[in-house]
């Protein structure tokens, strides 16, 4: 296949707001071991790219400063020691950095095959979300069948993908979003109730639908005073897992309803952990989540698409928060 010697990519010129994002030309980079050169058709964009772009989220030691965590497109080199790959493969794959551009190498162990029903720019917006909400919510979350699960962030793409896996695992879910029409969009995704949080109290409304039992797991990426209300809804042996502080990390609580109700509070990042542990990760969701996206009964929810030289707009649309799914950017058709 023709490789050519120079893409685009997207480059922060420091560190800021999205005024500090552009487009520039560079030199297409080469798959090591275990690795492939992908052909990117379609880049998710993620918190943590804004995250990243503003200074606080850098890429692990070795890996590009190139934003861009998960990609879909198809396989156009491959580096030694790759199994059960090939040249003109169609993958999407979780990576480092490096998915704002027209090429971007993956390791092999963390590509998955397309969903049959799903188009490529829908597939690139699978891994990000689908490896985060897996691990967290079923995982470190202990999520099971006829178990409450409540969703922070519905609306977003970890939240459209937690309420639709966990519906799908048996799971009651409620969710809290900013406005009615998120509310509604949580609601048609499979939640059983949703919470507009700027006009109601999440903890008194949980502990009303349950009878003041609590619910079993809590996916939260919001901290600040979140966390001790989440404390307050999660019901005996209740699980609360932290992903991300869109407000604080830093906070002063009360442990004893910790100790008292045999709470569990854990959560994790996902970018710093080895190929090894994310392909543990990987694994998973071909054997358990790739069947229901075959089946078409849960999908990546796309909410608008941009070219890549208005990587700008798409972090303005992120950070404006009033998406419902993914946003994404289509770098080929």
């Amino acid at each position: 296949m023709t490789i050519p010697e120079t893409m685009r990519q997207v480059r922060f010129q420091g560190a800021g707001g999205p005024e500090v994002i552009y487009v520039e030309t560079a030199p297409v980079p080469q798959p090591g071991s275990g690795q492939v050169l992908i052909e990117v058709a379609a880049a998710g964009v993620n918190r943590p790219d804004c995250l990243q772009r503003a200074g606080g989220y850098p890429p692990p030691p070795g890996a590009t400063d190139v934003p861009g965590l998960e990609v879909s497109g198809r396989i156009v080199a491959v580096g030694d020691g790759v199994n059960g790959l090939k040249l003109g493969d169609e993958v999407c794959a979780l990576v480092a950095s490096g998915g704002y551009a027209e090429y971007c190498v993956a390791d092999w162990a963390l590509c998955l095959p397309i969903p049959a029903p799903l188009s490529l720019l829908e597939a690139g917006g699978i891994p990000e979300t689908y490896f985060t909400v897996y691990d967290n919510v079923f995982t470190r979350g202990r999520l099971a069948a006829g178990e409450t699960l409540l969703v922070h962030g519905g609306s977003s793409g970890i939240g459209s993908t937690a309420i639709q896996l966990a519906k799908q695992a048996g799971a009651t879910v409620y969710a809290t979003a900013g406005s009615p029409e998120k509310c509604d969009f949580c609601r048609s995704l499979g939640a059983d109730v949703a919470f507009d949080y700027r006009s109601q109290d999440f903890v008194a409304e949980v502990k009303r639908l349950t009878d003041n039992r609590g619910v079993d797991v809590i996916l939260d990426m919001v901290g600040g005073p979140y966390i001790a209300r989440n404390i307050s809804a999660l019901a005996f042996e209740g699980r609360l897992v932290q992903i991300a502080f869109l407000q604080s990390s830093k906070v002063e609580i009360d442990f004893m309803p910790v100790m008292l109700r045999r709470l569990t509070i854990t959560g994790s990042t996902l970018r710093p952990r080895s190929v090894e542990l994310k392909a543990k990760i990987a694994e998973a969701l071909r054997k358990n989540i790739w069947p229901l996206l075959e089946k078409g009964v849960v999908k990546p929810i796309i909410h608008a698409t941009f070219p890549l030289e208005q990587a700008r707009a798409t972090h303005e649309l992120m950070e404006s928060s009033v998406h419902q799914g993914k946003i994404m950017l289509e770098i080929r058709k």
